[in-house]
């Protein structure tokens, strides 16, 4: 997870560098809203394309592969409402991250929700 926060806060860093060029300012008002919808948009849509290509680039280098309970690749719909589940479940009081503490697969809350799941890759295929 810190390496996966480690990617997303590069990518917001370049979104936000971006966003402020355009407008200078975004402490107050409607820019603020703005601004945090735009970067939640861009969290949203990293994840979703991510996910929905087997998983993030963190994953990847752990060894792991989002997929669906049945093992198929993961759509972008299917991606897009685990990012949903997700956002719900960790601002909850982090309920969702905790749920994997007591899931009898130790999978997270919007894992189960949305129908998904980490798998991990073999030891071979990670090369």
């Amino acid at each position: 997870m810190v390496y996966e926060a480690l990617l997303l806060a590069a990518i917001l860093f370049i979104a936000a560098f971006i966003f402020l060029r355009i407008f200078s300012y975004a402490g107050f008002g409607p820019v603020k809203l703005l601004f945090q919808l735009y970067l939640l948009a861009i969290a949203v849509s990293y994840f979703v394309f991510c996910w929905s290509r087997g998983g993030t680039l963190a994953m990847k280098t752990w060894g792991m592969r989002l997929i669906t309970e049945r093992g198929g690749v993961v759509t972008r719909e299917r991606a897009l409402l685990r990012c949903l589940y997700a956002l719900i479940g960790i601002t909850v009081l982090g309920l969702g991250l905790v749920w994997a503490l007591f899931d009898r697969d130790k999978q997270f809350m919007h894992d189960r929700l949305a129908g998904t799941r980490i798998a991990r890759l073999p030891t071979a295929a990670i090369r």
